[in-house]
């Protein structure tokens, strides 16, 4: 009897399986190559290696709204069309943290071209214009001109400034993470 019961022990022990935890840390977002005007979301390695372990729904921000995307070998479409070209935020929250990207996308002759924008670009804009204004007194008019031509540009292309901002801010703690 003891022997059946250390080897029912034993087999419950080494029965139990613990599966590996799959976590989207860094993404990519692509046109799209089953739909027009449509976009995917890949997730990637540090190196840019399709995850293709990565299925099942996961969710996602994406320009402040609140997607639940479903993922199959490491890539989720995003079924939304794109009408013109503006600029896509998203946000992936795991156990890791929180991992974000800025795209804008430029909509021509009926393709999508995705560019990222990373945060530095984003604050350095702005800084060098200050800056410009305030070493050359007599460009500061055009420093302020060129800026505010830069506020209208994100507006009407859909980055508010809230996400400017948010954006920024998950750039500097990715950094320091």
């Amino acid at each position: 009897m003891k022997k059946l019961l250390l080897i029912c022990l034993l087999l419950c022990v080494t029965g139990f399986c613990y599966a590996d935890k799959i976590a989207i840390d860094n993404f990519v977002v692509k046109e799209n190559p089953f739909a027009t005007d449509e976009i995917a979301f890949v997730a990637v390695d540090t190196a840019g290696v399709i995850q293709e372990n990565v299925n099942g729904i996961f969710t996602f921000t994406i320009n402040g709204f609140t997607e639940e995307l479903k993922f199959d070998k490491g890539t989720a479409f995003y079924r939304h069309k794109i009408e013109k070209s503006s600029f896509v935020y998203s946000r992936h929250q795991n156990d890791d943290g929180t991992h974000s990207t800025l795209y804008y996308v430029y909509r021509h002759d009926g393709k999508l071209s995705l560019v990222k924008i990373s945060w530095i670009v984003l604050l350095a804009i702005p800084l060098a214009l200050v800056l410009i204004g305030y070493m050359f007194k007599r460009l500061i008019i055009i420093a302020i001109v060129v800026f505010c031509v830069f506020l209208y540009f994100n507006h009407s292309s859909g980055l508010s400034v809230p996400t400017f901002f948010q954006s920024i801010l998950d750039g500097l703690k990715g950094m320091f993470s």
